[in-house]
């Protein structure tokens, strides 16, 4: 794990995190050999609508219109022509179903 982390925690600080969160069942750990290896435990679609439920919750009262005007202002998310017919059709196909 902290290999792959620029400017790593402590070793300690790694594994506290880690054991936390096998203790609430985000993770599982299974040794192998002199390591142990850690697998999510939620399958990764859900836990992105999760976390991004949690921000919009959190950071936007709620509001996905708030949501994605903010991720449009953003400077670095220039939209290709493909993207955005295709975030175009969502939208269209989110009205015909009431959302």
């Amino acid at each position: 794990v902290q290999e792959r982390m620029s400017d790593p925690p402590t070793n300690s600080a790694v594994r506290s995190v880690l054991s936390i969160l096998v203790r609430k069942g985000h993770l599982v750990s299974e040794y192998d050999g002199p390591r142990y290896v850690y697998s999510h435990t939620v399958p990764v679609q859900r836990a992105r609508r999760s976390a991004l439920m949690h921000v919009v919750r959190t950071f936007f009262g709620g509001s996905v219109e708030g949501t994605v005007a903010m991720l449009l202002q953003l400077e670095d998310s220039r939209l290709t022509p493909e993207e955005r017919a295709r975030l175009k059709a969502l939208i269209d196909r989110a009205s015909e179903e009431g959302r």
